[in-house]
């Protein structure tokens, strides 16, 4: 693709902008989902020439009346997507070991972490069937993978493997139909989400999504990537 479209979701702050401003300068045209306008457009203007090639839309993950408008605008222009950035996420401060932690938190990171992508999946399917080479990219963390489960953050860690078992499902439901589905892990990076004892910063944390948005064979597909290296579920 010469200049693939690409939806990064909560694209306005760390890893997502970040993912934004690499996307952009490597040529393709990108929509930054944000679910404030203006922090969108205040956002974007903060990566000099890349902001040329990126598009603000409001869109909010755990929204379905908001999923459901982005689509029908998309759909309208630029009618067309090739990858779909699942990067909105939250981490909320309330998450506690599973014995403790409030039950609406894990409802409400589970809406956001994980009904948020499958809902914007489904609703822009047809949209990536279209497409040449359409590719679902799904960020997660190792902190849900089930064979080195650890104590703590009970819903950010249960989101977490619920999202690659989407990416899984999906992966093998649209072998077919020539869309690529991946999950990946940024590591531990410097964001409001990570804090300041992060080891990694965003570009390195950003670097994996857009590898497999624009470089990967499109036929690597339903796996689970950190630096650019396959890693276990």
């Amino acid at each position: 693709m010469a200049e693939p479209i690409i939806l990064v979701t909560g694209g306005n702050r760390g890893i997502g902008l970040e993912i934004c401003r690499q996307l952009a300068e490597r040529g393709a045209r990108v929509i930054m989902g944000a679910r404030d306008k203006a922090k969108g457009e205040a956002a974007k203007a903060t990566l000099g020439a890349a902001a040329e090639r990126i598009t603000v839309e409001v869109l909010a993950v755990d929204d379905s009346a908001s999923v459901t408008g982005f689509a029908q605008r998309i759909g309208k222009s630029p009618g067309h997507l090739d990858v779909l950035i699942n990067n909105a996420g939250i981490f909320d401060k309330r998450d506690a070991n599973a014995s403790a932690v409030p039950v609406e938190v894990v409802e409400q990171t589970i809406r956001t972490n994980v009904l948020g992508p499958m809902r914007l999946a489904q609703a822009l399917l047809l949209m990536l069937r279209a497409s040449k080479a359409g590719r679902i990219i799904n960020i997660s963390s190792g902190m849900g993978t089930l064979h080195d489960m650890g104590a703590g953050s009970a819903a950010y860690r249960m989101s977490k493997t619920a999202l690659n078992a989407l990416t899984a499902t999906l992966a093998a439901e649209l072998t077919t139909s020539r869309i690529a589905v991946n999950s990946m892990c940024p590591g531990w990076v410097k964001t409001d989400m990570g804090g300041p004892g992060a080891t990694r910063t965003v570009a390195e944390g950003a670097d994996t999504a857009v590898w497999l948005a624009l470089d990967v064979d499109q036929a690597t597909t339903g796996k689970f990537w950190r630096d650019r290296a396959e890693i276990p579920w």
